[in-house]
């Protein structure tokens, strides 16, 4: 993972109704949700929710898959793995010599 996609995901679920949504499908894996299903549950209204799903997807966090005329979202818990990854890496260690350290 590179900075910049951190940085997508992080600013992603720093917001309330995506951080609820990503939840919510995180407590549905493996099978995921339908968007009516999400939009019920959190009492979101569907163009809502529709701009927070593509946010997360965008990100990376969520993934789509169409099942007849529904589509069904699923939680990419494979993304916040690989974000633990790299602020592990890159942002919990200190990097040695040099002043200001």
């Amino acid at each position: 993972m590179e900075m910049n996609e951190a940085l997508d995901v992080l600013a992603s679920l720093s917001q309330e109704a995506r951080l609820k949504v990503f939840r919510l499908l995180v407590a549905a894996a493996p099978h995921g949700l339908a968007a009516g299903a999400i939009a019920e549950e959190l009492a979101v209204p569907a163009n809502t929710l529709s701009f927070h799903l593509n946010h997360l997807r965008h990100a990376g966090l969520v993934g789509v898959r169409r099942q007849g005329r529904l589509m069904i979202y699923t939680a990419r818990c494979d993304q916040v793995t690989r974000l633990q990854d790299y602020l592990t890496a890159h942002c919990c260690t200190r990097p040695s010599g040099g002043e200001g350290d």
